[in-house]
This record gives C-alpha cells, sequence and structure tokens, in this order.
C-alpha cells in the first residue's frame, strides 16, 4: 500500500490530495479574471487583443506561484525571478497605459489567490477580490467616465490635436458625428499620412 501511495514519475509524486485546492484556487482565480476582463474592462475592437494577453498572464502567473510556494528558493534566484517581469515590456508594440493597468491588475490577482495561506479565511480573500472588481468598477465606469459610451475613430485634421485647437477638435467631432461629445482622447498619430486615431467618449441617447 505504502508504495502505491508513493509511487513517484520523474521524483515527483503523481498524486497528492492538494490537487483539489490546487483546483478549486484556479477555477476561483478565473472567474475573478474573467468578471473584469469581460464586464469591467473596456476595449475598443482594435484592442480586444489584449484580453487574450491578460488571460495568458493571469493563467501562467498563478501557476507559477502556486507550484512554486512551496519550494524554498534563495534569495538571489527570488529576486532574480522578479527581475525578469519588472523588465519584460512588448517591444513590437507600445502598451496604453490603461491596458498596463489591467496587466497588472490580473497579475495581481493571481498573486494573491495562488499564495493566500491557511491564516487567511476564505471571506477576507473574497472581500480581497471582490474589493478589486468594486474599485476598479467604480472608476473605469462611474468616476471618471460618468457611464459614457465610447468609440474610436480615424481623424484626418491633424492640426486639431494640438492643445490649442482642443475645442475645435471636439466641436468638429461633434458636427460630424452627431453625437454628444463629452471628452476626447488621442490614441494614436501618423504625421506621414496625417491621420490620428482619437478616442470619443459620448452620451448614448
Amino acid at each position: 500500500m505504502n508504495e502505491e501511495k508513493d509511487f513517484r514519475i520523474m521524483e515527483i509524486k503523481f498524486f497528492d490530495p492538494d490537487f483539489y485546492d490546487f483546483i478549486l484556487r484556479y477555477g476561483f482565480n478565473l472567474i475573478i479574471a474573467f468578471l473584469l476582463l469581460k464586464f469591467i474592462y473596456r476595449a475598443d475592437k482594435k484592442n480586444k487583443n489584449y484580453a487574450f494577453t491578460f488571460y495568458v498572464f493571469n493563467t501562467l502567473i498563478f501557476f507559477l506561484c502556486y507550484l512554486m510556494n512551496n519550494i524554498k528558493l534563495d534569495l538571489g534566484f527570488a529576486f532574480g525571478l522578479f527581475a525578469v517581469f519588472s523588465i519584460l515590456r512588448y517591444r513590437t508594440i507600445s502598451i496604453p497605459l490603461k491596458e498596463m493597468t489591467y496587466l497588472f491588475l490580473v497579475i495581481g490577482i493571481a498573486v494573491i489567490n495562488a499564495l493566500t495561506t491557511k491564516k487567511v479565511s476564505f471571506v477576507e480573500l473574497m472581500f480581497t477580490n471582490v474589493t478589486i472588481l468594486a474599485i476598479t468598477y467604480l472608476l473605469e465606469r462611474l468616476w471618471y467616465k460618468e457611464g459614457l459610451s465610447e468609440r474610436v475613430l480615424e481623424y484626418e485634421k491633424i492640426e486639431n490635436i494640438k492643445p490649442q485647437n482642443r475645442e475645435l477638435l471636439v466641436q468638429d467631432l461633434r458636427d460630424r458625428t452627431g453625437l454628444d461629445i463629452r471628452e476626447v482622447e488621442i490614441v494614436q498619430t501618423d504625421f506621414v499620412r496625417d491621420l490620428a486615431r482619437v478616442r470619443i467618449f459620448f452620451k448614448d441617447k
């Protein structure tokens, strides 16, 4: 009987009862990440691919933290591991500040749910995750944008993106779209083609 219980592959136990804890934790973590990205995160169609990155990072960080939680790492290795993530960046495109914030959110959620010990109750863990979701929702939907709808447009009057022409830009977009535009953000500029991508926030009637 003892031989069956101690059956190993590559010196790793074939099965451990902690596997059920692993599955429950990951399921809970994935639900929180899904709620954050599906119902709170707001992205235009050209930024939908970021959601793929967020889910993959959340899963990767959760697995890494959980599986290495019981391993005693020397100080140098631990610092090296976090240094890798600290210098991680995409060199092909620049990540907008908002998407970078969500990236840190999904990483933080994964670390919290993977490394929470038995000293923390489930109620405390649930409160932490719900608070993160609630604050993000409040800031994303209710505070800064006041429930405004958004859309990304290509705009050819490149001279209007100058700070001193802000009112001209907003008024021109209002006249063209017929929308009650409250705020405009410059997403990207292309001076070669004299085009700019602008994100407009408007009150949907």
